[in-house]
């Protein structure tokens, strides 16, 4: 009798395990499924005759869109990001530090940063001065000083940035108007967006915009508490940083003094007024809405251009690259 319920009890707790790895296999088929029949649906529509034909109909956007894309890492490799440097940290490469404390409780929490040249180790004070007056600490604490040379070097780290942000702006509307043309199913974004841009011929790093940040920064002794203030020369910060300085400078026709004056605002106006198309080759924003223009000096100003709005057009960025600083032939 014993040895019959002992085979009983075995017999059931076999049940019992046959049961939850039966329960276990059918919740994992239920969780891999649909990524199985997912994947299945993903390689029958890039295999399709219709997403072929799309990618087809769109191989003219999509070479020019990568062109725009190794434009914009040109001028992200070329273009000079930096203005000034702190020298609260100079010579800290000289020195190294560590906390000898024996006590259990550390209080260094907040550690300065005296390595890097964009950081100004600071007071309190001086930390919550530049929140309420930032290009003045600016300007002061980063050696950024109101000199003709200086200005220039603004305007160039301004042009720089104009032009990048454009052009990360239009490959973001052309690869969103890549996907309205050939409009993919909702599955094929949503899971597989990289993969869709990899089919139709889109190569591209993602590009962000390397806007110089600047920070005062307070670190208290012991460091049990730190404040910051941040500074990022985005368009607005720079075409500001420009007038200030322009205010302190007493310049005539020159090189630097005519640089100053190329803001957003009025490259925004000698596009609006040129019709939004290019001087050079007549393509237009109407015709080519992701068109890529930017604004020109038709006499270069190192060879003694004015940024006035008679010496400035609008070129489509290709007949821009192509133009550089050369005198227009007539």
């Amino acid at each position: 009798m014993q040895y019959l319920l002992a085979i009983v009890a075995v017999l059931v707790v076999l049940g019992l395990m046959i049961q939850y790895w039966y329960i276990c296999l059918l919740v994992a088929v239920a969780l891999i499924s649909p990524r199985i029949v997912r994947h299945i649906r993903m390689k029958r529509y890039f295999a399709s005759e219709s997403f072929l034909a799309h990618k087809e109909a769109v191989a003219g956007v999509v070479e020019e869109h990568n062109e725009v894309a190794a434009y914009t890492t040109e001028i992200r490799t070329s273009g000079t990001f930096e203005l000034g440097a702190s020298s609260t940290g100079t010579q800290a490469h000289l020195a190294t530090s560590e906390n000898t404390s024996r006590h259990a409780h550390r209080r260094d929490r907040n550690v300065a940063d005296y390595a890097s040249s964009n950081v100004h180790n600071c007071s309190l004070q001086v930390v919550r001065n530049a929140a309420s007056d930032p290009l003045k600490y600016l300007t002061k604490y980063f050696n950024i000083r109101p000199t003709e040379t200086t200005l220039e070097d603004v305007e160039g780290l301004g042009e720089s940035v104009s032009r990048l942000e454009a052009a990360v702006a239009n490959l973001k509307r052309r690869e969103d108007d890549i996907s309205t043309n050939v409009n993919p199913p909702a599955f094929i974004l949503k899971h597989y967006s990289d993969e869709f841009m990899k089919q139709v011929g889109v190569h591209l790093t993602p590009i962000a915009v390397p806007y110089p940040e600047y920070r005062f920064e307070y670190v208290s002794a012991g460091g049990n508490s730190s404040q910051r203030t941040l500074v990022t020369l985005n368009t607005p910060t720079i075409d500001a940083l420009i007038e200030l300085l322009s205010e302190k400078i007493r310049f005539a026709k020159s090189a630097a003094g005519q640089r100053a004056l190329m803001t957003a605002k009025l490259r925004g106006f000698i596009k609006e007024r040129d019709h939004f198309s290019c001087q050079q080759c007549a393509a237009s924003v109407a015709i080519e809405p992701n068109l890529l223009l930017e604004v020109d000096h038709i006499i270069p100003v190192s060879k003694g251009g004015l940024s006035e709005v008679t010496n400035l057009q609008t070129l489509c960025w290709r007949c821009n690259r192509t133009k550089s600083n050369k005198l227009p032939t007539m």
